[in-house]
């Protein structure tokens, strides 16, 4: 069994593989306070809840997009798991190609996802990815990885929204019945849903034009792409673990 790790800036998502098989997933906030022993402990107590035995896993791999959590979580893998796991970054072998003009820029995640877009599902490819920000990523007919763009994701913008308009609530983040709020909270929940909808079309739509051909399968992950996705034109498949997926291809290719 092999256990990949997938830090992000709100939630640390977790799998376990046997072979290409993933047996089990686990998500849990981020929390740049915790310390090794708190998260040995947490990944201890997930363990036992799917009688996983710490002997049974022969390697562990981390994406991080949260640098001070890189050291914490390369020491309790050392500590309660007992293995070095390997860190993506410069060095790993990730079989992707990459376009951009300073490759050391570009989050680990979106390497990841891109790594298991295109072993899915081939080029042209858009990766977009509804986390804490929300990232559109190209791939070309190659698999080169061209770049991409980067918006503030739903959950900030909303934050944001709430913090700088002191009469609005927060609001739940659900779809609503109707385009025209005829209340406060439906009225953001239709300006979230429907306004970030229309933006990954309109970015889709201006990314295909760039690419030059309008034949590229669109693929959405991350925590907000069931609510969003589904009221896109654009987003083709829905692959929530990709991420997952991602780090257990780049650990067979080190």
């Amino acid at each position: 069994m092999i256990l990949v790790v997938d830090v992000g800036n709100t939630n640390i998502v977790l799998g376990v593989y046997q072979g290409k098989k993933l047996l089990h997933d686990f998500r849990i906030s981020t929390s740049r306070q915790s310390t090794v022993d708190e998260y040995g402990v947490l990944i201890h107590n997930l363990f036992q809840m799917s009688n996983i035995l710490v002997s049974q896993i022969e390697g562990v791999i981390v994406s991080s997009v949260v640098p001070p959590l890189v050291r914490v979580i390369e020491e309790m893998c050392n500590k309660y798991i007992g293995k070095a796991p390997l860190i993506v970054g410069p060095g790993i072998k990730t079989g992707l190609n990459l376009r951009y003009e300073n490759p050391r820029e570009v989050g680990a995640d979106r390497i990841v996802n891109a790594v298991a877009a295109v072993e899915q599902y081939g080029g042209p490819l858009i990766v977009v990815d509804f986390g804490t920000a929300t990232t559109f990523d190209c791939i070309d007919a190659a698999g080169n990885y061209l770049g991409g763009v980067i918006v503030p994701g739903i959950g900030i913008a909303t934050e944001a929204l709430v913090q700088r308009a002191s009469k609005l609530p927060r609001v739940e983040l659900e779809k609503p019945k109707k385009v025209i709020g005829r209340n406060t909270v439906h009225a953001m929940q239709a300006g979230i849903v429907f306004g970030y909808a229309g933006q990954v079309d309109g970015l889709v739509k201006r990314i295909k034009a760039e690419m030059g051909t309008d034949n590229v399968k669109v693929i959405a992950t991350g925590g907000m792409a069931e609510l969003i996705a589904s009221e896109t034109e654009s987003i083709e498949e829905i692959s929530p673990l990709l991420t997952l997926e991602g780090l257990r291809i780049i650990y067979e290719r080190n």
